[in-house]
């Protein structure tokens, strides 16, 4: 029915929900009408009273909220409503056909008015809208951090049922606490090959370019097979002069020598280092006895070096150090010390506890006023006491060797950091279970020429000491020995690298944690070393290889005992670029074939020693087929044992491996 205002009620209509003047409910649009967003004036007309009638055409539109309404007549034309207009309309028309019911007794000229208010109305429910969004994200935020204020809570009560306590750990682990602190390590740093065109990464490159190749070789063939070293056997012709080798004169004597050594009466006149053979020999093959081991002693010598006292008792001990006895002299028979430069008594700890020492060698002060070198290996009775005062009796020490000395503590080092600081070269502390490296760490800084440090065995020792020392004394150092210190990983060789650029040895071995990385920072940074160590580590074939060809010239000796990935890649590179090699260890090492160890030892000629324990799959194709007459070929079957290997010795080249020793004034 036409209204008073002219308008049709089929017309246009109002994008919202309207209420029925019959039911008095409130009816949706449907889909088609809410997609057109047509403000009609059906709608209205449905809530408005005959005597109310609005304009023909009004235009209600709020700039800056995006919010607009628009009522037209059904003559003109409509108007396509934007995506962000459809958001907010809906509660905007719930809110004007609200408005609407109250002009029922409006007259004509108040409609306007009314509209106006009905858009001031509008515009406040969508600041409200957008306050309402506001405070949900704001909710959301705190209900976040409530969330995770409740599971910390959780964390700090739980955190107690893990906690263990140790009261003999504690002192130690507020150490590793401190020095995690002082020394903070990189976090989720990756260690990888560097892209930069470095010696080392391209020798990596080439080798992995090469082995590509070789695989799609391979893979173009129907059957895969080995890659293949090349390497030409001699015949058995050629062989026959090798094996007839005659021994040379000095061996045939120092055989007799051993064998007879009871019926040796003097050593006199006999050079140090063929004494020291005969004493190593006796050693070995445990027929050392108390006769020969006074003829060592006596007189006035330079060097005594036993590296197996474990039949020395303390009361021979006593007889042979004491000195001479003022009520009589006739039974002198002590050894004079005033010239004695090396003393090597390893495995003593059966004949040399503290109260001996103080009566023997220590038992005034300088009495060893010569002594440069000092090895007392397995000592496992002396204490600090006994180590302040062997120091206090010899003050020009250079070298000291205190491997295994299991009694030692970090107050005896200490005390020998401030006695020696100054002149002390080499210390050897392996397997020293009382001591922790942290804690001696400011006592090894006062070390000032520090040359040689060996740790290997004891766990504690961690990448922040390993920073902190060669950060310091790093620039003197010639040899760092490491195995056996597990917790050490890539990062500790990073610092090495950076700052011992005069490194000459370094043993790595059962270092689990090492990778490709580690070989990497050394190639790089360490470019002297002439002595190395890789046993039971987990390194690539290409990684020693490629290190082999940036620094391979410069080996003597090499040991990849139990380096299992060691393969042809390695052979190669050893074959063409390590001509010094003395001494190689590729001890089980079975990815080597015959052809590999012949191509070695063949390109190889300074190589006087190979080791190949565990090598089970070496044939006499490559033992009678090589054309090296020098080597000898340790740790094969059926081959001697004894006679050629020998075992290592921190004095075996001199007093001091690095450094003259010096004149005593």
């Amino acid at each position: 029915m036409p209204n008073s205002c002219g308008s049709d009620g089929s017309s246009d209509k109002l994008q919202t929900s309207s209420v029925e003047p019959s039911s008095g409910k409130r009816r949706r649009f449907s889909r088609e009408e809410k997609s057109k967003g047509i403000v009609s004036g059906m709608s209205i007309e449905n809530t408005v009273p005959q005597s109310a009638c609005l304009p023909e055409t009004i235009d209600l539109s709020v700039q800056g909220d995006g919010l607009a309404a628009t009522l037209q007549n059904r003559d003109s034309k409509t108007r396509r409503i934007s995506r962000e207009e459809k958001g907010k309309r809906v509660m905007a028309g719930d809110d004007l056909c609200h408005g609407v019911d109250t002009l029922e007794g409006k007259s004509k000229h108040g409609a306007e008015k009314l509209v106006d208010e009905i858009v001031s109305r509008a515009i406040n429910l969508t600041i409200q809208d957008g306050e309402q969004v506001a405070d949900a994200n704001g909710s959301a935020t705190a209900t976040k951090r409530v969330h995770r204020e409740r599971f910390r809570d959780i964390a700090r009560r739980n955190a107690s049922r893990f906690a263990h306590f140790s009261s003999q750990a504690e002192q130690e682990n507020d150490v590793a606490d401190e020095a995690a602190e002082e020394f903070p390590q990189e976090v989720a740093e990756t260690e990888e090959i560097e892209d930069w065109p470095g010696p080392f990464s391209t020798a990596m490159k080439i080798i992995r370019d090469r082995e590509m190749n070789i695989k799609h070789q391979q893979q173009s063939k129907s059957e895969k097979s080995k890659i293949e070293v090349v390497w030409v056997p001699k015949t058995d012709q050629q062989c026959q002069s090798r094996k007839l080798v005659v021994p040379s004169l000095h061996d045939l004597c120092m055989d007799i020598l051993v064998k007879n050594a009871d019926a040796i009466t003097s050593l006199d006149g006999l050079p140090d280092a063929l004494r020291h053979k005969i004493c190593q020999s006796l050693c070995d093959s445990r027929e050392m006895t108390y006769q020969f081991f006074q003829l060592l002693i006596s007189g006035s010598p330079t060097e005594i070096r036993i590296r197996d006292c474990s039949w020395l008792n303390e009361e021979n001990f006593t007889q042979s150090f004491k000195g001479c006895d003022t009520n009589n002299f006739e039974s002198f028979k002590g050894c004079d010390t005033n010239n004695l430069v090396v003393l090597q008594l390893d495995q003593c700890g059966r004949c040399m506890p503290d109260y001996i020492l103080l009566v023997t060698l220590a038992r005034r002060p300088n009495n060893l006023p010569a002594l440069t070198t000092l090895s007392l290996k397995g000592a496992c009775r002396l204490s600090d006491v006994g180590l302040e005062a062997i120091i206090s009796a010899a003050p020009n020490l250079r070298s000291m060797n205190l491997s295994q000395c299991s009694l030692l503590t970090c107050d005896g080092i200490s005390c020998l950091s401030n006695s020696l600081g100054s002149v002390l070269r080499e210390l050897y502390l392996d397997n020293c279970e009382a001591i922790h490296p942290m804690l001696i760490l400011p006592a090894l800084l006062k070390l000032e020429h520090l040359e040689v440090l060996s740790v290997a065995g004891i766990q504690t020792v961690c990448d922040a000491f390993i920073k902190e020392f060669v950060t310091n004394r790093g620039q003197s150092l010639r040899e760092i020995i490491l195995k056996g210190c597990m917790e050490l990983t890539d990062r500790s060789l990073k610092d090495i690298s950076q700052n011992c650029p005069g490194l000459r040895a370094i043993d790595l071995s059962d270092l689990c944690k090492l990778t490709d990385s580690a070989i990497e920072h050394l190639a790089t940074g360490c470019r002297e070393v002439d002595n190395l160590k890789l046993c039971h580590n987990p390194f690539s074939d290409e990684a020693v290889a490629a290190y082999v060809e940036t620094s391979g010239g410069s080996l003597k000796e090499l040991s990849l005992n139990r380096v299992k990935k060691v393969s042809h890649n390695t052979a190669m590179s050893l074959a063409k670029c390590s001509k010094n090699l003395i001494s190689l260890d590729l001890s089980w090492c079975r990815n080597l074939t015959n052809e590999a160890l012949g191509l070695i030892v063949d390109s190889c000629l300074s190589l006087e020693v190979l080791k190949l324990f565990g090598c089970s799959q070496v044939t006499s194709v490559f033992l009678d087929g090589h054309s090296n007459p020098q080597v000898k070929i340790i740790g094969l079957k059926m081959t001697p044992i004894l006679h050629h290997i020998e075992a290592p010795d921190s004095l075996q080249q001199g007093p001091l491996r690095y450094s003259a020793v010096p004149s005593i004034v």
